[in-house]
């Protein structure tokens, strides 16, 4: 399964893929077995020093079948960066063109593994927890300790994602002249959402130029 990608819209820059994973880490995790796929939305953690094209590491509650089937066949970690709506009203000749969307996206292909030692899976949760607690004023700390910690251990599944390839697509308007990036730009900051300021962000990294 791979992602359509017309080729103005394919990414040469290893850099923004990392920024998208990194940055977006809730991800869709399909492991495709018989009669359809599983499929799990998780958050995942990115090693990009960990094996020739890095490692995704995440975890799910036993309860989910899911981590059973990974030995059953590949799997896809699907990661959505910012996206939003392009009005051809926002273009130089816009009675020539038709809205369309802007968006990131990276399919992640490889092999999943669960983690078998706990203490993996509480190195994991531990490394998550300082990610996301940052800057906080207070951040919070897993304080479970005894039968309750190993309970709660024994609750979830830690598990390894061996990246094989990725293809990621960035379609920030590359097919369109340079005025009319610069007008969708302007047009997405004056929009009042996050994910259109977001994507006037990676338009202006991205796009420029090309």
């Amino acid at each position: 399964m791979s992602v359509y990608t017309p080729r103005a819209f394919e990414v040469g820059d290893d850099a923004a893929v990392a920024h998208l994973i990194r940055d977006y880490p809730f991800a869709t995790l399909l492991t495709l077995d018989h009669p359809e796929p599983l499929v799990s939305h998780v958050p995942l953690q990115y090693d990009a020093d960990r094996g020739p094209n890095g490692t995704l590491l995440g975890h799910m509650a036993r309860a989910n079948p899911h981590w059973r089937h990974f030995g059953a066949g590949a799997s896809i970690a699907i990661f959505h960066g910012p996206h939003a709506y392009v009005s051809p009203s926002w273009y130089a000749e816009p009675a020539t063109a038709v809205p369309t969307w802007n968006y990131v996206v990276a399919h992640v292909h490889g092999r999943v593994e669960a983690m078998t030692d706990l203490a993996d899976t509480r190195g994991l949760l531990d490394d998550m927890i300082r990610r996301y607690e940052k800057g906080r004023s207070r951040p919070w700390r897993l304080q479970l300790e005894g039968r309750a910690l190993a309970a709660m251990l024994e609750a979830i599944v830690g598990f390894r994602f061996t990246i094989e390839r990725i293809d990621a697509k960035l379609k920030l308007s590359q097919n369109r002249s340079a005025e009319d990036r610069d007008r969708v730009i302007a047009a997405l900051r004056a929009e009042d959402y996050a994910d259109a300021a977001a994507t006037a962000e990676w338009m202006e990294r991205y796009a420029r130029g090309n």
